[in-house]
């Protein structure tokens, strides 16, 4: 497929979804970004589930640094390759914490210098959370 067929399909999704959605449940754009790590080989389903119960706990990022590795793989222990997620997202956290004024970044090369996140995860941040 060539670049001018790329851009003419992405004109038309554009304009039948302007304001693309996610199924993974969020109130916040750091909540989606972590989400969306954990979601790779996952169902948005079990996400949820396990995400529903760390964020009534830890929805920062230095909460979710807070809990550690092993507290973290408490909550997201149902999903899988956890342990991997784990230290990505206590690593994406301190990243967030230590050079992002705990803010999650809008750009792609921000996102993508982030654990965890590649060109999936950030073209979801980005048309999700920044349009």
């Amino acid at each position: 497929m060539n670049a001018d067929k790329r851009f003419q399909i992405f004109e038309r999704l554009s304009k039948a979804i302007p304001e693309p959605i996610t199924e993974l449940e969020h109130a916040s754009i750091f909540e989606l970004l972590i989400a969306v790590i954990l979601s790779a080989q996952a169902t948005d389903k079990g996400v949820n589930i396990a995400t529903n119960k760390l964020y009534a706990v830890a929805n920062t990022p230095q909460d979710i640094y807070d809990l550690g590795i092993e507290g973290l793989e408490r909550y997201i222990k149902t999903i899988g390759l956890y342990h991997a997620k784990a230290k990505n997202v206590i690593a994406t956290c301190h990243m967030l914490v230590t050079q992002h004024n705990s803010e999650v970044p809008n750009t792609r090369e921000a996102l993508e210098a982030l654990p965890g996140v590649g060109r999936k995860t950030a073209n979801v941040i980005l048309n999700t959370a920044f349009g």
